[in-house]
């Protein structure tokens, strides 16, 4: 299928392919880029890439100039324009009265609308935009992946989307406007020179009024420019906010937050809000000094002529008014210029800060090829620094040399400095002082996932080709083929934004098989066996670790203390140094921290063993009393369902697998066809209930009526001849005449603010809503919708409805009324002409629906294509570390210049089609008005009043620019518009359920007792796809320690989320101390409940507002809270205590920090049921072993839900509920699950003991 206008096409199947003939006229590519940039920071600037378009478009101008001259003098011998000047007795039009403003016209009018110069300029201004445009965006990526940390720092994600999303755009659009500095003088200076012959020395009155008009906006530009800059930065702290609230939705509902930061971005806005009203205040009266200018122009230049004693003639009013009427053009056409350069001076000041921001050290890190030395990676005396201000070193007294095939296991405390030690390996971590050097090919799993949209495959090849052989050994060795078959699409699967329908775990392993597949020299893995559960982790080991990286150079963290054993050397890290470094019975020997390390593991061991010998030593039939039979007898019940419906749970994973579900991420929705009147009318009546709407439109035809009134009066007042008696005196004339134009003026003004405050209160209000229907959608909307998608419509969308479509309506509401006007002027000379201008309409209209029916649709596809540019570079900005660390930066060039061709191809489509409408309605309008000259010449003698013919040929002058610009400024605005259509698309979303409901609240001290009830509970992620809980039963007695154990992907943390109603149940139901959870508000729900994620996540902030964003609590209560959770003394070391600052993402914190301080969040909300989703996985045995002690002090009457890979962190529960595939496998006491030789919780405890003593077969 495709879209057609003209000779224009663009088939549905090129949004894939290559443009490279588009971009390469438009861009060079990644070596001649930064060659260009070298040259520019040297000075050495190619001007020809300006000067050339600019000589070009001015050999243009000339061409048509001359064509048109010639044109006129030819003119002069026919015949009929003889008869136009002598036959007719209109002896105002002689043919110096009338020739030279109608050749000025064209004159003025080939720079700026006529077919000819714009043919001719389009190509050469669409390719400057490209320039701009994709110059800009090609630029960014790898700026981006090279910025130094300071640089990370200063330019979070959203700032930097945001350079990409609308500063680039603005950059880009000034293109349009680039000519316009030397076009627009020129205009005025031919306009002057044709006013001198016919006012003579009134003239310079003339040029002096022009000046002051021009001069009087330089201050209001300059405060417009500072208005702009503020405005950007405002956008760049809403934008980064709103980035950091996107990518932590799930624990913003977790934790019943959404309110509090969705009032924090709508205080943001309120902020760009102040400076976006300034800004278009400032605008509006730019606008009114330029609109009036010509007015005010006119006023000095008659009342001049008429102080000189100067007699006027309505001939040579009439001349005037005509020269007048050109002049207005560039003077009204001069806000948007100086709008546009404020704006762009800006954005490129925003891109130059970012472009010219520190990079890596490129000496960080010296790389030989491989086979050059024996030594794989060696540190000399190397000094590390994230904080290159800061007196003390992250890493300091570095010294390793690790030989090739050597495993180094890296282990301390939380924040030793373990991740950084990787980090100045692949040098990413600023160097001091030392020498790093590296001897082969890297890999790099980083401990927080990074995972690409896309398909798992896609996931695991990373650029690489496809290798079935060695894909299916990776596959086997990462433990991914019982998940990839669990898949209805196996590999295929669409991987959400970051990963979301993918587990903890699975993500782990996913980027585990990534590394492997690229085949590297040297292996950095950082705690990658944190994620997954006992018998993944030890399968990992010896598959992934022992096996297939059995000749490769591996260095790993981990606090997993059975696997050190393994290790050839082992680095323990305290405080950014190396303490110990040796074999693991050396080491053991000596004593001190790594002891330490071991011994906390031991301890959990020897717990665990007591559990296990005291299990063995109850009878079966005292294990529980009293409420607790019911448990037993209830697991019994589960059990045999199971058992029974094991035959059932494969037929229906054949079946999943057959049918071919839909993928979790879908395409992005568009509309076809026209847009919808509802968006135009959700637009017009979010302002006032749209009665400024009217009021726009009286004050135009009040403008409009008053100027037509002011031509007349000047045209009827003043003698028809030099030898005719004025109709009244010289100050009347002028007057009345100064009364009227200043009238109009006024009105211009009264529309400009109308117009601004319109704006304004529609552009917020269309906001506001779009930001609460987006933070009141359910989870389900945020895993199977791209950050990017989002960022597009708040960013780019909501630019257009802040600052272009009001005056883009405005402008149309001008252009309908100007046009009305000077169809009454022309038909009230000679209704004859209402004959050609009716078809003339409905040509006009035909080819308007003719092109606005591709118009449309391209402008949507260039939305929709403008996404996957926004979310693949949010992403690469998240995974910069893992990109550099593969050696992927060029891949990644060319993919984002890949998805730049498929959205400048529909762009420049439609930039084509604008100039296929151009074309033709210039054509049609100027074959109208050569029409309605000869018909007025073609009239007997005196027929006709000379002044109103004239009249009427001074503003059919006008006619064929003002009805080009009416259909285009309708055609741009149905454009615009679309970005409404997309943000109301937004506005529609379905809400989840309601926050409070406040006929069933529920008591206070809801729940006393903390019991939960799961009754027969199934889930699925959305309602195409499969169920992943399967009938789910059991119950947790209040005041319980609940542990859920289960495989990587079986379903745990989906409980949970049902348990917070992230995901609503497809059927049964979840029922808390006899309350369906179903039948309160989501605020009431999860305010009482509280929850240690398993990714643990910081805001950008202060340790204080992270640990209590809601202000309930006091300094000492959040003291307390961190002593608890062994951060309160890392806190009190820093200068700003609770107000030290949290950076994007909580980078300047380890992992481990930040479970840490999820913790104290728990501990200050001191809810009745604690769910910990992996909760200490990121941490030290030694901590982990502090950490549960602390639980279950603080928590000791609460119920409290664990899920765990470390056997030890659940064997002392009362309960343990096993999960498999999504179905209860088994839940029991631990001692009765123990007691079952067949029990799978026996098998992972089993596994976790044999693992604990050491990996076999070392």
């Amino acid at each position: 299928s495709c879209c057609g206008f003209g000779r224009i096409r663009l088939r549905k199947n090129d949004l894939a392919g290559s443009s490279v003939a588009i971009r390469h006229r438009g861009v060079a590519d990644g070596e001649e880029i930064q060659s260009l940039a070298a040259r520019w920071e040297a000075g050495k600037s190619d001007w020809t890439v300006l000067l050339l378009p600019s000589a070009l478009s001015l050999a243009w101008s000339v061409l048509s100039f001359s064509v048109l001259y010639y044109k006129y003098k030819a003119a002069e011998k026919f015949p009929l324009l003889l008869r136009i000047w002598g036959d007719t007795g209109i002896q105002v039009c002689r043919n110096s009265d009338l020739q030279e403003p109608l050749l000025l016209e064209e004159e003025a009018g080939c720079l700026k609308v006529t077919p000819y110069s714009e043919a001719g300029l389009f190509s050469l201004v669409t390719l400057s935009w490209h320039a701009c445009e994709i110059s800009s965006h090609s630029n960014g990526i790898p700026e981006r992946t090279k910025a130094s940390s300071s640089a990370r720092q200063s330019h979070t994600s959203g700032e930097v989307v945001n350079y990409m999303a609308v500063d680039v755009q603005r950059v880009g659009d000034y293109s349009w406007y680039l000519h316009d500095i030397w076009m627009l003088p020129l205009q005025i200076i031919l306009a002057l020179a044709i006013l001198y012959k016919n006012v003579g020395i009134a003239s310079v009155a003339t040029l002096v009024a022009t000046i002051v008009s021009i001069v009087a906006t330089v201050p209001v530009a300059r405060v417009q420019e500072d208005y702009q800059d503020k405005l950007m930065a405002a956008k760049d702290d809403r934008m980064r906010k709103t980035s950091e609230c996107l990518r932590n939705m799930r624990i913003l509902k977790l934790q019943a937050w959404e309110d509090r930061y969705r009032v924090k971005l709508e205080e943001m806005r309120g902020v760009e809000f102040k400076y976006l009203r300034k800004a278009l205040y400032s605008q509006a009266f730019i606008t009114f000094i330029f609109w009036s200018s010509p007015i005010f122009v006119s006023a000095v230049t008659f009342g001049t002529c008429i102080l000189l004693g100067g007699q006027l003639t309505a001939g040579s009013v009439l001349s005037a008014l005509a020269t007048f009427r050109i002049l207005q053009e560039p003077l009204r056409n001069f806000p948007d210029l100086v709008s546009m350069m404020a704006q762009t001076k800006v954005s490129l000041d925003r891109i130059a800060g970012f472009l010219l921001e520190e990079e890596l050290q490129e000496d960080a890190t010296i790389s030989v090829p491989r086979g050059i030395s024996n030594v794989a990676i060696e540190i000399k005396n190397g000094d590390f620094c994230w904080d290159q201000s800061s007196p003390i070193p992250t890493l300091s007294s570095i010294q390793i040399k690790v030989e090739k095939g050597m495993r180094v296991a890296v282990c301390g405390v939380v924040g030793a400095g373990k991740s950084s030690f990787l980090s100045c390996i692949l040098g990413e971590i600023p160097k001091i002082s030392g020498e790093v050097r590296i001897c082969g090919s890297a890999a790099y799993v980083p401990q927080s996932a990074w995972i690409q949209s896309g398909n798992i495959e896609e996931n695991i090849l990373f650029g690489s080709p496809m290798d079935k052989v060695k894909y299916k050994s990776v596959i086997h060795a990462c433990s991914l083929k019982k998940d990839l078959e669990l898949f209805s699409y196996g590999d295929q699967t669409i991987i959400g934004d970051r990963g979301i329908n993918l587990s903890g775990g699975q993500k782990q392993r996913v980027q585990l098989a990534r590394a492997l597949y690229q085949d590297a020299d040297i292996y950095l893995l950082d705690d990658p066996f944190s994620a997954v559960d006992a018998h993944t982790g030890s399968e990992l080991f010896k598959e992934y670790i022992l096996t297939a990286l059995a000749t490769k150079t591996v260095v790993f963290v981990t606090h997993q203390v059975e696997f050190l054993p393994a290790a050839d050397l082992i680095l323990v890290l305290k405080e950014g140094r190396i303490i110990q470094a040796g074999k693991y019975d050396d080491l053991l020997q000596a004593g001190t921290d790594f002891s330490t390390l071991v011994s906390a593991h031991h301890e959990a061991i020897e717990a665990m063993d007591f559990f296990n010998q005291a299990f063995e030593d109850t009878d079966k039939n005292d294990a529980l009393e009293g409420p607790s039979n019911n448990i037993a007898c209830m697991a019994k019940e589960v059990q045999e369902g199971v058992s029974s419906s094991d035959q059932k749970a494969i037929k229906e994973k054949k079946k999943a697998k057959r049918s071919r579900r839909k993928q979790l991420v879908q395409e992005e929705e568009r509309e076809r066809g026209r847009v919808s009147m509802k968006v135009y009318l959700s637009y017009m009546t979010a302002a006032y209930k749209g009665l400024l709407i009217p009021l726009i439109i009286l004050a135009q035809t009040l403008f409009q009526v008053l100027q037509i009134a002011s031509s007349w009066w000047m045209a009827w007042a003043n003698p028809q001849t030099k030898g005719d008696k004025p109709r009244t005196s010289s100050m009347v004339l002028i007057g009345v005449y100064m009364a009227l134009a200043f009238g109009s003026s006024w009105f211009i003004f009264v529309r400009a603010v109308l117009v601004a405050t319109f704006g304004l209160a529609a552009a917020q209000k269309l906001f506001l809503k779009m930001l609460r229907t987006v933070f009141r959608s359910p989870m389900s909307f945020f895993d199977s919708t791209p950050a990017g998608r989002i960022l597009n419509r708040v960013s780019i969308d909501q630019s257009v409805i802040d600052l272009d479509i009001p005056f883009r309506l405005g402008g149309f509401a001008s252009t309908t009324i100007q046009l009305i006007g000077i169809v009454a002027v022309m038909t009230q000379v000679t209704w004859q002409i209402l004959l050609l201008v009716i078809p003339m309409a409905i040509a006009c209209l035909w080819m308007q629906k003719y092109y606005m029916a591709s118009s449309r649709e391209l402008v949507r596809i260039v939305s929709i294509q403008k996404s996957p540019v926004i979310h693949n570079f949010a992403e690469s900005i998240a995974g910069a570390a893992t990109i550099r660390g593969f050696g992927q930066e060029k891949r990644f060039m060319k993919k984002n210049l890949y998805l730049l061709d498929c959205f400048a191809r529909p762009f420049f489509c439609s930039l084509a089609a604008i100039e296929w409408l151009c074309l033709r309605m210039e054509l049609l309008s100027t074959f109208v008005f050569a029409f309605c000259m000869v018909l007025l010449v073609s009239f007997p003698h005196g027929t006709i009043d000379p002044s109103m013919a004239g009249l009427a040929v001074t503003y059919g002058l006008n006619m064929n620019a003002r009805l080009s610009r009416w259909i285009l400024s309708f055609c741009k605005l149905e454009n615009k518009i679309i970005s409404i259509e997309r943000i109301h698309q937004y506005c529609q979303i379905p809400s989840e359920a309601p926050t409070l409901i406040e006929d069933s609240r529920p008591p206070s001290s809801w729940p006393e007792n903390g019991t939960i009830e799961l009754i027969d509970l199934k889930v699925r992620y959305k309602e195409s796809l499969p169920v992943v809980l399967h009938g789910v039963s059991c119950i947790f007695p209040g005041g319980k320690k609940i542990g859920i154990v289960g495989r990587t992907g079986s379903g745990k943390s989906t409980l949970i989320q049902a348990l917070f109603r992230l995901i609503e149940p497809a059927g049964g139901r979840i029922i808390i101390d006899s309350i369906d959870i179903s039948t309160i508000g989501l605020h009431d729900l999860r305010n009482r409940l509280s929850i240690i994620p398993q990714d643990p996540t910081l805001f950008e902030g202060t340790i204080r507002g992270n640990l209590d964003p809601l202000e309930e609590h006091s300094d000492q209560e959040i003291w307390e809270a961190l002593d608890k959770s062994q951060l309160g003394d890392v806190v009190r070391q820093k200068e700003l205590k609770l107000d030290t600052p949290v950076l994007e993402n909580g980078d300047n914190w380890s992992v481990g920090q930040r479970q840490l301080v999820s913790l104290g969040r728990a501990l200050l909300k001191q809810a009745r049921i604690l769910v910990l989703d992996e909760a200490t996985a990121s941490v030290d045995s030694a901590t982990d072993n502090l950490i549960q002690k602390i639980i279950r002090t603080e928590f000791k009457n609460c119920t409290v839900c664990t899920i765990a890979h470390r056997i030890p962190t659940v064997i002392d529960s009362d309960l343990v509920l096993v999960l498999s595939d999504g179905r209860v496998a088994e839940f029991d006491t631990p001692a009765r699950l123990l007691e079952d030789k067949s029990s799978m919780f026996l098998k992972l405890v089993s596994e976790y003991s044999s693992r604990s003593n050491g990996i076999p077969d070392l």
